[in-house]
């Protein structure tokens, strides 16, 4: 229970560090421009949506890069003469035509022995699908073929872009409403004559409900991520068949069931913990809340019943 609150304690961290970087930018923006955010809300809120989405869309543009350094992912040559992995980019490909994708995914492998895989670019057109080595050495083939299905299915279904463009709602709300909010406190029952509310005092008040609002707008963003899983898995199953993606999952909960739950790996890439086939189950209701992933047992289920 402690890691998990660890963990979800350091994901929390970055995104917080994240708008606060934005925070400190929209600030010398307006002194740049001559700006007074407490007074101009329109200039307040195209600015924030400037920063909010300029946020989301550099990390998105980014993604390809950050998880080939950060997970070093090694790109595989579409001509490789190994059995395995010259089968793994067959299959790939194969389910990318399928998802009438134009041009032809990257494959990557990464050294781990997590039983994971994810896709990741900024665009259907300019993507990476990367499985671990631990998944290559574990799964059988029907459910490694599962774990591509869904994989591509992300791609095909432009999910890297969705959750950038609502990421990017997110920041810019938290930025412009926490403003707003911090103005109205400072401001309450001064008349005009007062002197100028103290800056420290309003800055702070931005800061702590910039951390109130994002965590609220975590819980947002990890619901439509939990979505977009279930889409992913009716994908998989459509290009891979039905039995493969259910072995596929089935085998990811023997690997939590039996393997340790939290490898370095897992701790050191928790950015792109979103992109991945599966996340750590969160048993606890709250916590729950902003898991990427839903629970391994309940997609299973959906996929059985036709849900």
């Amino acid at each position: 229970m402690w890691t998990m609150t660890k963990r979800m304690m350091i994901f929390v961290t970055v995104n917080i560090l994240i708008l606060i970087s934005l925070s400190l930018a929209l600030n010398l923006i307006c002194a740049f421009l001559g700006i007074n955010p407490n007074q101009y809300y329109q200039s307040l809120l195209l600015i924030s949506i400037t920063l909010g989405f300029g946020g989301a869309f550099t990390s998105l543009l980014l993604s390809k890069f950050m998880a080939k350094t950060m997970m070093g992912v090694q790109i595989v040559d579409p001509k490789t003469t190994d059995p395995a992995l010259r089968h793994l980019v067959q299959k790939i490909y194969e389910f990318s035509r399928a998802a009438k994708l134009k041009n032809m995914p990257e494959v990557g492998i990464y050294n781990s022995p997590e039983v994971n895989a994810f896709a990741t670019g900024p665009s259907k057109n300019n993507s990476l699908v990367a499985v671990s080595t631990g998944l290559l050495r574990t799964m059988n083939t029907d459910a490694t073929e599962g774990v591509i299905a869904h994989e591509i299915t992300h791609i095909a279904n432009g999910d890297m872009v969705t959750m950038t463009l609502i990421q990017g709602v997110i920041n810019s709300i938290v930025i412009f409403a926490a403003r707003i909010i911090a103005h109205i406190i400072v401001n309450q029952g001064r008349s005009s004559n007062d002197s100028r509310p103290n800056p420290f005092l309003y800055f702070g008040l931005v800061m702590a409900l910039e951390i109130l609002f994002s965590l609220f707008g975590m819980i947002a963003v990890n619901y439509f991520s939990r979505w977009r899983e279930y889409r992913a898995d009716a994908g998989g199953a459509k290009y891979a068949g039905r039995d493969k993606m259910i072995s596929a999952l089935r085998a990811l909960q023997k690997a939590y069931n039996q393997g340790p739950l939290d490898t370095d790996d897992q701790r050191k890439n928790e950015a792109i913990a979103t992109f991945k086939i599966s996340g750590r189950p969160r048993k606890n209701k709250f916590i729950a809340l902003f898991a990427t992933h839903p629970q391994l047992e309940d997609r299973i289920r959906r996929l059985e019943t036709g849900r």
